[in-house]
Formats: structure tokens, sequence, C-alpha cells
């Protein structure tokens, strides 16, 4: 019974780490989609994008930098892909803003696979992620919790806790709200919906970046096609929390890591791990289609 407890805590912490990654891609589709109304699948490549991004400003980084190397890496990641998340908007999306919706769908999917080719005919090799904090192992009781888990988790939710604020305290943020339940009225109010829809890619595609900077710190390695499966299960997660709902995109994706460490610890294989996101997004979309904490909205006409 003990070495089962034991088995459980340890794969909640799993979870819980893998969680916090998902949670911060999650959010960047929760947050466009709660502006435009569609469902931006360029945004894993965004968070590969963010990874690599990590990598090459680390080898120009002084071997002398120390700690300050991870701040760097993570303040220039985050603002490139924050950027690129802008220039995604401006080529693929805003010229689309009044056709159907399936149009801009079709555009995010073509945009995911440009990006992913690009990086393929620059590196189409696996690429080994440098360790930016030293790895230390503590042991509480039976259980032991590395640093690495304790970063990941604590700058998640850290990153977690800013957005929230920003959204809710600030004008940007208000506006951002207005934006996402009336964009047409938001305009007649003086908003530039323009400016405020460029400002939450930058920020969904800034977390993105993050989030690949700690998978690539989690797993130690990157490459052109990372985003694909982190990518989908942030979807689930973000689905399952309520799309468009940001405390729901951060449950699900700590629910989704914690549920997906589990299996992989009691299935005898392994790989029945990935079934799980799934599983849950099928099993989620037909018993509670609008997720744990959203709320079905009758469609305007």
């Amino acid at each position: 019974m003990t070495n089962i407890f034991l088995l459980v805590l340890e794969q909640i912490l799993n979870g819980l780490t893998l969680g916090g990654i998902y949670a911060l891609i999650a959010l960047g589709y929760t947050m466009v989609y709660g502006i435009l109304l569609m469902i931006n699948f360029a945004h894993s490549e965004l968070f590969m994008l963010g990874a690599v991004l990590g990598w090459l400003v680390y080898g120009l980084l002084p071997s002398s930098a120390g700690p300050l190397a991870a701040v760097a890496v993570f303040l220039f990641s985050m603002a490139g892909t924050g950027l690129l998340g802008i220039l995604l908007y401006r080529a693929a999306y805003a010229p689309l803003r009044k056709a159907p919706r399936l149009t801009p769908l079709i555009s995010a999917i073509g945009a995911s696979l440009f990006l992913q080719n690009l990086v393929f005919l620059w590196k189409d090799s696996q690429l080994s992620f440098p360790g930016l904090l030293p790895l230390v192992q503590v042991n509480i009781g039976s259980l032991t919790v590395n640093s690495l888990q304790v970063f990941i988790i604590s700058t998640s939710l850290l990153l977690m806790a800013v957005l929230s604020v920003f959204v809710k305290k600030t004008k940007l943020g208000k506006a951002m709200r207005a934006v996402s339940q009336d964009p047409d009225t938001a305009e007649l109010m003086g908003i530039p919906v323009n400016f405020i829809i460029a400002v939450t890619f930058f920020i969904g595609a800034a977390l993105g970046g993050a989030a690949g900077v700690l998978n690539g710190m989690y797993y130690g390695s990157i490459k052109y096609n990372m985003g694909f499966l982190p990518g989908i299960k942030a979807f689930t997660a973000a689905v399952l929390g309520g799309i468009g709902n940001i405390p729901g995109a951060m449950l699900g994706g700590f629910l989704l890591g914690i549920l997906e460490s589990l299996g992989a610890g009691f299935l005898p294989e392994a790989e029945w791990k990935d079934v799980f996101a799934f599983a849950i997004l099928i099993v989620v979309l037909i018993f509670r289609p609008s997720g744990l904490l959203g709320e079905n909205v009758s469609e305007k006409v």
C-alpha cells in the first residue's frame, strides 16, 4: 500500500510539471478563441519556436552569464514568440476577419505547416537543450523532488497569476474582455479592436514561448515537430476547462497532466498515456461540450 501511495504522489508531481506546460500553451488557444472565436492551430509551432529561440539565445550568451542566462533565455524567447504571434495575426488572420469561420481555420493549419517546415529546412535533427539551472534533488520522506520540477511548476503558476491580474485589473485587460464580449460595440466605445487583438496574440504567443523553453528544459531536447503532440494536448486541456475561459485553461492543463501521468504510471504500456488526452477530449465533448468551467452560450444571428 505504501509503495502504491508513493507512486501516486510521484505521478501527481510529474503531472503538475507537465500540466504547467500544457496550461501555458492552452492559454494561448483560449485567449485567441475568446476574442476571435477561432482555433489558432499554428500556436503549437509558436511553442516550438519559443524553444528554438531559447536555444539560439543561450548559444550567444557568454559562459560567465550564470543564472542570468535563464532570465535572458526566457525574456528573449517570450518577446520573440510574441512578435511572431503578432506577425502571424497580421499575415494569416487579419485579412480573414470577415471571412467564414472555416477560412481562418484552414489558414491556421497552413501557417502551422509553413512554420514547421521552415524550421525543418534549417535544422532537421534533434537539438540538445541546455540545462539552464543546476539540478538539485530533495527527499521529502520517500518522495524525491528535483529543482527542475519545482521551477517549472512555480514559473507556470507565476505566469498564470500575472496574466490573471493583467486581464482583471489593467485597462488593456478590461479592453480585451470588452472586445471578447462584443467587438463591434467595443469599437464604437473607442477601443482599438485591432490593437487589442494584436496584444492578445502577443501575450498568448509569449506564454507559448515560455512553455517551449520549459519543455526543452524538462526533456533536454527540442525538434522541429515537437509542437504537434503538446499542442493537441493543450487544445484538449483548453476544451476540458472551457474554451475561451482563462481559469478553465489553467485547470484543464493541470488536470490533464495529472491524469496523463497517472495513466503512464499504472498502465502496463507507458505509450498509452497519450490515449488519455484524446479519450478525455471525446468524453468532454459528448457529456459537457462547454467544458468544466465554460458556459453554454447561444450564438448570435
